[in-house]
């Protein structure tokens, strides 16, 4: 099998945006105490009893959970950055800020369904700004068919490898696209579309009021089309776009902005079902369980389930080359550590990007995090509560873990880069803590709705159908795994 069959030219156009985020300090504390003036009678004096009476409440029962030792030295290497906030959505009410004043034509870059997969991931690549290419008939169409993004080059690649396995109706598909991809044959999008997991296509007028995309994006829609009067796309809206501009727009909004300094644990966002990989799995194992799952990322954790590392679909942008073929039989700690490499290479320092929060860190905390790292989740650790009279972590329900089942349907050639130190040698890994819980976009989407009087619907709804549309023959290998292996903490 000759592994250059697989990949394709290039694939170093792309650059990560990956840095270690400021945590935020939006609003000061402006309090000022009001304290009635005291007329002291020397003409009698107090017993002791009537002095007990007068005593002011202890300062401890009204006191503020300070910050822990980690977050105080959080703040301390990460200084909150200023934020420019744009004139033109001062004072206005966001319900009213149309859909199109968010996007730009900047976003939409095209391809054919006649496109070769090879030159769809090199457009792909490109497009850094929404990560997405539109799929159509051909170049003299304007109608979307379909889209090419990173769950479809994970699916793909899988293939390819032979890695995926697909049900009684599509093995001559997966078999006929792997023994061309040996061949070095061109395939276009048109015959691989059946591979793809694709969600139905969202479209939203540029003229609809913002209110209309936060209800859709808060229900679990990842991203939308965004058309002008003659239904010609004129830009992509996603739901990190929409977080990015209620973060640096919140201040204008004062409903969404007195949400931030709210806790975690507080405000009710998150989710306990937590799918996890083990460091040491194979990245194989990572990418089979994104593909399955519907997902956009998984948490790397050591044998403690201590957070060492994020991968997401994005990354399978350092996959598109012959040499890093060795890379997928290779622990996931591994590959963690070649892209914080190429990140330093690139920026021409080292980063170790933060993908992780705990139920005291507050709503402006995880959203700075979250717009920093360009990712669609937060990984909730463990935390030691921050003052004395304050609980320890709160109880948020059973953690679920999903640990992958060892694979063993492949066996890759080539040689191995060089080997990596254990999981908690990794920079970063003793910041974090015990995994115990996720928060999303879709989460922080939803909270906004909801807060402002919308209506979103149920999020799980929206990541059930996108489950559903995995391949049926894969699905049953991964519930047994759950039945079997979920470690309940």
């Amino acid at each position: 099998m000759d592994p250059n069959a697989f990949y394709f030219r290039g694939g170093k156009d792309s650059k990560e945006t990956s840095i270690s985020p400021p945590p935020p300090q939006r609003t000061g504390s402006a309090s000022s105490l009001h304290k009635s003036g005291h007329v002291i009678n020397h003409s009698h004096r107090s017993s002791f009893a009537e002095n007990l009476r007068g005593l002011p409440p202890s300062p401890r029962n009204q006191r503020h959970p300070s910050f822990t030792q980690a977050a105080i030295q959080d703040l301390l290497n990460h200084p909150p950055a200023p934020r420019q906030h744009n004139p033109r959505f001062a004072g206005r009410d966001w319900r009213n800020i149309a859909i199109g004043e968010l996007v730009s034509s900047d976003d939409v870059s095209w391809v054919e369904l006649d496109t070769s997969v090879e030159d769809a991931t090199m457009a792909l690549l490109k497009n850094t700004l929404s990560n997405v290419v539109i799929v159509r008939e051909n170049a003299d169409s304007p109608v979307p068919v379909s889209t090419f993004d990173y769950n479809d080059l994970n699916a793909y690649i899988l293939v390819v490898v032979g890695l995926a396995h697909p049900s009684e109706d599509f093995v001559e598909l997966y078999h006929t696209v792997a023994t061309k991809a040996q061949a070095r044959v061109s395939i276009p999008l048109r015959d691989i579309q059946p591979i793809f997991r694709k969600e139905s296509l969202v479209t939203l007028s540029g003229d609809e009021d913002l209110a209309k995309a936060i209800e859709v994006f808060g229900s679990g829609v990842h991203q939308a089309l965004i058309t002008d009067h003659n239904s010609e796309v004129v830009g992509i809206l996603n739901q990190l776009k929409l977080i990015e501009f209620f973060w640096n727009e919140g201040v204008n909004f004062r409903v969404i902005d007195d949400l931030y300094p709210r806790l975690l644990r507080d405000v009710g966002v998150g989710s306990q079902q937590i799918i996890a990989i083990n460091a040491d799995s194979p990245l194989t194992e990572a990418l089979n369980l994104m593909n399955q799952e519907g997902l956009s990322s998984v948490a790397v954790v050591d044998n403690s389930l201590n957070v060492v590392g994020n991968i997401s679909v994005a990354d399978v942008k350092h996959l598109t080359n012959a040499t890093s073929l060795p890379l997928l039989q290779d622990s996931c700690l591994h590959f963690i550590s070649i892209i914080l490499t190429e990140q330093g290479v690139e920026k021409g320092k080292d980063s170790f990007p933060v993908f992780h929060v705990n139920p005291y860190s507050t709503l402006a905390h995880t959203v700075a995090k979250l717009v920093a790292t360009h990712s669609h989740r937060m990984w909730i650790v463990e935390s030691a509560s921050p003052s004395p009279s304050a609980p320890g972590t709160p109880s948020l329900g059973p953690t679920v873990f999903v640990p992958t089942p060892s694979s063993s349907q492949t066996s890759l050639t080539g040689s191995h880069f060089p080997s990596v130190p254990p999981a908690s040698t990794l920079p970063g890994s003793y910041l974090s803590g015990r995994l115990i819980g996720v928060v999303t976009l879709t989460d922080i989407l939803n909270l906004f709705a909801r807060s402002t009087g919308l209506n979103p619907s149920d999020p799980s709804e929206q990541r059930a159908r996108r489950r559903r549309s995995s391949s049926s023959s894969v699905r049953p290998s991964i519930e047994s795994a759950r039945a079997s292996l979920d470690i309940r903490r």
